[in-house]
């Protein structure tokens, strides 16, 4: 009995990890996606910018022309309707292209910004002064990397306390960010994982994650907005060739960041806008 209750929790174990595993391969594709979405629609910014520009010059000389004409009741009659027409349509058109750009802009400066506050929040809460404990931005995305000595005792997946108030104030800036994920990857050394019920690194780093995930979900984080991953040995920050590199390599990262396909829809949408002004 006690054999097959063993089988059957290392099979869930390995179940938990391919699922997790899958989880995290499908946000770094759609993170992809949306860095590249980003790059083009950055692109199409400048492009739009510079149209803006010779834009706003032409309408100025428009403009002053106007102006000379309405002094001159005799050059009145040089602006026929049909030019007066056209430079009234010219205007309501650079109107909305500059309506356009400035919605793309907000699209594009919106994520930065929400990840200042994270950042600023992070730090503010969590404390830049702890040498275990980084947070950093990479790619738009703010990172909460800390050390496994932090967390766990050496080849174990139960948090210790002093984890418990890091993850108390992390859990702080979660909750007032509903509209954010908060992915969970642990990381292991090369040292293979042989005691216990978990087969390998693999289960170790996912079981560590879910670990974490659980003290995160019991101080109030909604389960929904959480991620559980493991990369085992594979990720490594420095080669594993000694004690205090696979130390280094022995911790667990909190990927922070708004929800992809909120954004990706928002920019999506203004891309679409933008070349709709433009045909």
């Amino acid at each position: 009995m006690k054999k097959l209750l063993i089988f059957t929790f290392s099979a869930l174990m390995l179940l938990s990890s391919c699922v997790s595993k899958k989880e995290y391969t499908a946000l770094e594709a759609k993170q992809k996606e949306t860095q590249d979405l980003l790059n083009t629609a950055t692109v199409k910014l400048n492009s739009c910018l510079a149209d803006k520009s010779a834009a706003v010059a032409r309408t100025t000389a428009l403009e002053e022309q106007i102006a000379d004409l309405r002094k001159n009741n005799d050059n009145l009659t040089v602006l026929s309707a049909k030019g007066a027409s056209n430079i009234e349509k010219t205007l309501e058109s650079i109107k909305e292209k500059e309506l356009k750009i400035t919605r793309l802009q907000d699209a594009l400066t919106k994520k930065d910004s929400i990840t200042l506050a994270v950042v600023t929040s992070l730090k503010r809460e969590v404390g830049i002064n702890d040498p275990d404990i980084e947070i950093n931005v990479e790619k738009g995305v703010v990172f909460i990397s800390i050390a496994d000595k932090l967390l766990f005792q050496s080849g174990s997946y139960n948090v210790t306390t002093r984890a418990k108030e890091v993850l108390a104030k992390v859990a702080k800036v979660v909750n007032s960010k509903p509209d954010f994920e908060c992915m969970v990857e642990g990381h292991t050394d090369n040292v293979p994982y042989q005691s216990g019920v978990l087969l390998d690194n693999w289960d170790l780093s996912v079981k560590r994650s879910t670990s974490i995930i659980r003290v995160l979900q019991s101080l109030g984080v909604n389960p929904g907005q959480l991620i559980a991953a493991g990369r085992a040995d594979y990720v490594p920050l420095v080669e594993n060739n000694t004690a205090e590199n696979r130390a280094k390599n022995r911790r667990t990262r909190i990927v922070v960041l708004p929800k992809i396909d909120q954004f990706y829809d928002m920019v999506e949408k203004e891309m679409k806008n933008l070349s709709a002004g433009t045909k």
